[in-house]
């Protein structure tokens, strides 16, 4: 029985352990080729569709993408691609 407790509690550590690395990020995405009303939308559900993507808010007057996500599930680079698989290039504001 304690053989299987110590056991319990070294794989839950590793779990809480892991778990303490994620964190949400924010970055600004400049999306090209926005042309029209209905562009920002696609940009939105485009990037929503990533897993991690937790909010989304884009700018047809600023062609920008707020983005917050969680870093333990994707990268700037995916939500870059993301966009872009869509026709709306996209690079990261620095």
């Amino acid at each position: 029985m304690r053989i299987q407790f110590l056991i319990g509690s070294l794989f839950s550590g590793l779990v809480v352990s892991q778990a303490s690395f994620a964190a949400e990020r924010e970055t600004t995405l400049l999306v090209e080729n926005m042309t029209c009303a209905s562009c920002p939308y696609i940009v939105k559900q485009s990037l929503t569709r990533e897993p991690g993507v937790v909010s989304v808010t884009v700018s047809f007057t600023e062609k920008t993408a707020h983005v917050i996500f969680d870093d333990s599930k994707t990268t700037i680079q995916t939500l870059e691609e993301a966009t872009a698989s869509h026709g709306f290039p996209s690079r990261q504001r620095k």
